[in-house]
This record gives C-alpha cells, structure tokens and sequence, in this order.
C-alpha cells in the first residue's frame, strides 16, 4: 500500500484553512476590480522557447519542464529532443507573451489581473513553496506609458491591505533611476557593476549595513571606503511623512540626468499617491528598495507589515520599460505589483494574524426520519434561494450524531422538522453557536436566520 503524502513544498490545507485562504484571495480580487483591472488567466504549461527567453542562472535551474511517458520513452533510447513545454515560474513571462500575441486585439493601456499558481524547483526549506499562488496587476502601454500609473499601484496595495486587515504596513518607494545616476556620481558607472550593487544594497534591511560594506569593499566591487560611505548613507535615507519624502527628494544635488529625473518621478508619485486618499502614515520613501530583478527601470516598492519586519516584502513590483521585446518589435513599457500569496498566507498563519475560517455551510437540515426526507429537502431549497448555504442529512441517523457533525464541520444552525413540528407549521432551529433552541414559524425561518447571520457579520472580530 502506498503511504499518502503530499509532496515537499506544497502548502495544502484542511477545508478552515482553505476558506480563509480563499477570502484572501477574493478580496484581492474585488480591490484589484475596483480599479478597473481585467482578469487574464494564461496556462500552466507554456512553450519552453517562450519560457525561457534566457539561458542559464537561477531561473532555469528551479523551471520545472513537462514530458509525456512516451517523450520520456524516446529520450530513455536517445530519441527526441529537450522538453517541448515548461510549468511557468512566474506570471510575468506568461503576460509578456500574452500581450505581443494578442496585441492588436487589446485596448491599452491594458489593465489586467491575474491570480494564478507558479511552479519553482526551490530548495526545500521552511516557508519556501515549489508550487504557490501570485496574484499580479500590470498596466501595459503600447509606445509610452505616463508615470501616473506608477502612483496608482500603492492606491490599489493601500485598498488590498487595508481589508485584508493584517496590521499597519507600509508601502516603499523607490527608483532605479534615481539609484543609477546616484551611483554614477560615486564613480559607479559600467552598467554591470551597477546591477550588482543595486543587487546588495537591496539586501540592507535583511543583512544589515556591515554586511553590505564589506560585500562593497571586497572582491568583485573594489569600491574605495569614502565612495561605500557615501553609498551606505543615500541607502539608508528613510522618509518619515509626505512633506519629509519630498524635502529629501529636494536635498539631492548634482546635474546627474538620470537623478534629476528619477527624483522628478518619485515627486510626481508621491503627490498623486497623496491624491489618491492613501494616508501619508502609509508611504514612505526608502533608497535601499531596488528589487533584485534587472527589467526593473523606474519606479519600485515593496510593502512591509511595521509590526512584523521579519515577514519581509508581502507585495512588492516595479516600473519596466519593455516587457514583451523577445516577442514582438514594438516597445510595451508597464508597471506592476505582485502579491505572493501562499507564502504570505503561511507567514500570517505562523505569525498568528490570520487563523482558519468559519464553515461556509451556514446551515443544516437534519433528517428526522425516512419519510422526512422530501420535507427537509423543501426546507433547504427555501434557505438557499434566500440565499444561506445549505446541507442536508441524506440519512437518518441519531440526532445526537447530526448534531455532532454539524458542530465538527463548523456549521452553526441545525434545523429540525419532525412530525410535531410539521403538523404545527413550525420548525425547531439549534444554534450551536449560542448553545441555544428556538422555534419558528416555517416561513419567518429563512428571513431570521439572515438577520442572524448578518448580526454575526457586523460584529467585530475577537
């Protein structure tokens, strides 16, 4: 026999869990709506020449690729060639393929959402996941896109979080052009070096300042202590309100081209991130965010949680000037966020702030008898067009048992019609919520137990 197992990293959860998994991801859905963002899903399985668009490094090394038994077959007798297709790794690579093909099709700029599962070979570690869900929005111009946008996205991460209802966050921006210009008034100039340092002073708030000094100073960087000083103290500034943030962009002197504009964006988002009604207590700027991805081209953030720093980024994303240029010859420049949200739903869940959910059965009807059951049947049809989920005990057992069940699987109101009941035109409720019984006539049933359940709605969580 074989033992059940889930594979490693998997997050599966029991029927609580995946609930309140489940309204997280419906109210990321409803926000990313509310902004005008259109659903897109792409499949799993993509081409692996459009997948992977280039060789080599970190990427290709966790791509999971598909073969059929009989392609594993031919290639066991050395017949055939690479894996035709491969899981996607991310949804960005899936959007940019999109995109060129249906490009004469779509209306852009393009705002679409996408929530998805990816698959990464990961090493198997605590909290990493191999398969997980991405919930991703992205704006796509065709030729030029207005860094208006860039100032829309942390409106829509102000809206998703603020339901959501995890705790006060933060949402950090930065941009890669102010960082370049910056780094090339230190002497930092050949774009390869650049990347890398952008790479380590991303990691600042993770690894900390000595590490990313020495890391500078050492091999492979070379860079002398007074221009590593000076890096350290442009990554570390952190403002700490609206009028802050913009006197900081101010102080920044020099006649670098790519920092005048880098600050004139970063300006120009943080007023209309402003406009938009995010609270100035819920934005800040922070020059050590550079993201560790090299498409990234402007405008970057990433949103912390203020009470639990250790959780990282649980959304975080970036301004590109070209997303689609190995598919198509015409230029798509986009801003995007991105939530990990099986990896963020674990951390909560380690963290304590979010728990498992409240049945979505908001009722049962329990079967009395045999010859009930055409009875219990028109009572449960009467309570779900009102609208209240409802189950229905098939067969006759002890009522203690149903009673049992219901209380397992998280479902508050047993309703009850036996012969007594249905000869008075009545029907007994159990709300095992309250540990209280009470009788209704059969038509005020459906409306008090919504009064009821919205009762419990209104309440504040403990």
């Amino acid at each position: 026999m074989i033992k059940p197992r889930t594979p490693p990293g998997v997050l599966e959860l029991l029927p609580a869990d995946q609930i309140a998994f489940q309204r997280m991801l419906d109210t990321i859905r409803r926000n990313f709506e509310r902004f005008g963002f259109l659903p897109v899903e792409t499949p799993v399985m993509e081409l692996s020449e459009v997948l992977l668009t280039k060789t080599g490094g970190e990427t290709e090394r966790q791509v999971y690729f598909v073969q059929s038994t009989g392609a594993l077959e031919k290639a066991a007798q050395g017949e055939g060639g690479p894996p035709e297709l491969a899981l996607r790794f991310d949804l960005t690579v899936p959007l940019a393929r999109y995109v060129a093909e249906h490009e004469h099709e779509l209306a852009f700029p393009f705002r679409r959402y996408q929530m998805q599962r990816v698959y990464r070979g990961e090493r198997q570690q605590r909290g990493r996941f191999r398969e997980f869900y991405q919930c991703d929005i992205d704006v796509i111009g065709k030729d030029a896109l207005s860094t208006r946008f860039d100032a829309e996205l942390p409106a829509v991460i102000h809206a998703v979080f603020s339901e959501l209802d995890i705790g006060a966050f933060t949402i950090q921006l930065n941009n890669r052009k102010l960082m370049r210009g910056f780094f090339q008034a230190q002497g930092v100039a050949e774009p390869a070096l650049q990347a890398l340092v952008l790479r380590e002073v991303d990691k600042l708030d993770k690894r900390g300042e000595d590490y990313v000094r020495q890391t500078l100073a050492g091999e492979g960087f070379g860079l002398s202590a007074d221009a590593v000083a000076r890096i350290l103290d442009f990554v570390k500034v952190r403002s700490t309100s609206h009028a802050d943030a913009l006197a900081r962009l101010d102080a920044l002197a020099g006649d670098n081209q790519a920092l005048r504009e880098g600050a004139a964006e970063l300006r120009e988002v943080l007023e209309l991130v402003r406009a938009l009604g995010v609270p100035e207590s819920a934005y800040a700027l922070n020059f050590s965010i550079a993201r560790g991805l090299d498409y990234y081209t402007g405008t970057v953030y990433e949103t912390t949680l203020n009470d639990y720093p250790q959780i990282g980024s649980i959304c975080s994303g970036g301004r590109y000037d070209d997303l689609a240029s190995h598919y198509t010859k015409s230029k798509l420049p986009g801003v995007g966020i991105s939530i990990g949200l099986t990896r963020l739903f674990w951390q909560l869940r380690e963290a304590g702030l979010v728990g498992a959910a409240e049945s979505t059965v908001q009722a049962m009807v329990a079967l009395m008898d045999e010859g009930s059951l055409p009875d219990a049947l028109e009572i449960a049809r009467r309570l779900r067009a009102a609208g209240i989920n409802t189950e229905v005990q098939m067969e006759p057992r002890k009522l203690g048992k149903q009673f049992q069940y219901a209380a397992r699987a998280g479902i508050r109101f047993v309703v009850l019609a036996g012969e007594d009941e249905r000869a008075r035109g009545v029907v007994a409720v159990k709300d095992l919520a309250r540990e209280e019984q009470f009788e209704l006539a059969r038509e005020e049933l459906a409306g008090a137990l919504k009064v009821e359940l919205e009762q419990a709605r209104a309440l504040p969580k403990r």
